[in-house]
Parts: C-alpha cells; sequence; structure tokens
C-alpha cells in the first residue's frame, strides 16, 4: 500500500511563488481557480473606495484560499492545506496594483522613484472551515530614476503582471538603494512566514 506524502495545493500562478516553495523542499500541486468549475474568473482583485493596502491584501488572499478549497471540495481532491497570497505595492497609503499597459508601469515607477514605499505580501491557508493569515510588510527605498532608466526597464516587458510595476529579482533590483524586510515577502511569498504558517497545520516543514 503507498503512501500518500504530505503536500499542499498552491492556488497562484506566480512562477515566483512556485520557485520558492521549492527552494524551502515544500511538496505542493498548482490549483488554479480560472480552471475550476463553477468558475470563470479569478478573485476580484479590485480595491475598494478608500481600502487600506494591508486590508486589501489580506480580503484578497483570503478569498483565493477559501475560493481554492471549494475548487479543491468540487474536483474531490485529498484535502491537504490550500495555501494562497497576494502582493501589493503600497506609496503613502495608495495601493500600486498591476500595472494595465506600458503608460501605466512607467506611471508607477515615475511615483516610486527616489521614494520609500512599502511591499505587503498576505499568506493565507485554508483546510477545511479553518483559514489562518499572516502579512510581511517590507519597505523598499527606490534610487531616483531618470525617464531614460525607466524606459529602458519598461522595454523589458518585466512590469507585465507585477504589483507597483516592477520584480526585484529582475532588473529593477538595480533601482533599489535599500530594502528592510522579507526580500523573499517582496518577489511574491515571505519564506519565514510561509513556514510558520505551514507548521500550524502540521506540514513538515524544515
Amino acid at each position: 500500500m503507498s503512501i500518500i506524502k504530505p503536500r499542499i495545493y498552491l492556488a497562484s500562478q506566480s512562477p515566483r511563488r512556485r520557485e520558492l516553495l521549492k527552494q524551502v523542499g515544500i511538496n505542493f500541486e498548482l490549483l488554479l481557480l480560472r480552471s475550476s468549475p463553477g468558475r470563470s474568473v479569478d478573485v476580484d482583485e479590485t480595491p475598494h473606495p478608500g481600502e487600506l493596502p494591508e486590508v486589501y491584501v489580506r480580503r484578497v488572499c483570503q478569498a483565493k484560499a477559501e475560493g481554492g478549497y471549494s475548487a479543491l471540495r468540487l474536483r474531490n481532491l485529498p484535502p491537504f492545506p490550500v495555501l494562497a497570497a497576494d502582493t501589493t505595492v503600497a506609496l503613502d497609503g495608495e495601493i500600486f496594483g498591476k500595472p494595465d499597459n506600458a503608460d501605466h508601469a512607467g506611471e508607477m515607477l515615475r511615483a516610486l522613484s527616489g521614494t520609500e514605499h512599502q511591499v505587503l505580501t498576505a499568506v493565507a491557508i485554508a483546510l477545511g472551515d479553518h483559514v489562518e493569515q499572516v502579512v510581511s510588510v517590507s519597505s523598499v527605498r527606490f534610487a531616483p530614476l531618470t525617464g531614460e532608466r525607466i524606459n529602458a526597464y519598461l522595454r523589458t516587458h518585466e512590469y507585465a503582471d507585477k504589483a507597483g510595476g516592477y520584480a526585484i529579482q529582475g532588473h529593477a533590483g538595480a533601482f533599489i538603494e535599500h530594502i528592510s524586510g522579507s526580500y523573499s515577502g517582496v518577489m511574491g511569498l515571505p519564506l519565514f512566514e510561509t513556514v510558520e504558517l505551514l507548521r500550524r497545520f502540521d506540514y513538515p516543514a524544515i
């Protein structure tokens, strides 16, 4: 009789989150909400009017985790924990989500140029009716950016699908003068907080 190895489901399409889970030896399977029976779209990530950045990432992350667990039940999959995450960038309380296009990304980068902003990543795990959540908040300071540097970055197309229009692990790493907090959290999955959360669900993480 085969023994089922402990694992989790990852309710995220982010390749960065997959890489980070692999880095710390977490056994996972992808659970994409879009392909779930009865769901035609992903969780609505539109901020509510006046919503604070931390309230926003917690709300969206919890909805992703709960939606993932509902999908698991509909498909009659083995009931392992479902992990979801959401990242946003905030400057002076304003939420910078994923840019609509290159022009929008350029606006974000010009606003972040020469300033310190926050990167908030929420992680939630759902198992049955039990959902727990943590939030990692990091501060990132950008050097002043010339229009030439911003335009060169936009030509890389790295801004696509990235909160705040940049990826710390890519070319934009050269923009960052200082970071205080979690590097992996800025990438999209704070490893310390994620492992601590998994341990609460008795997942055998290192």
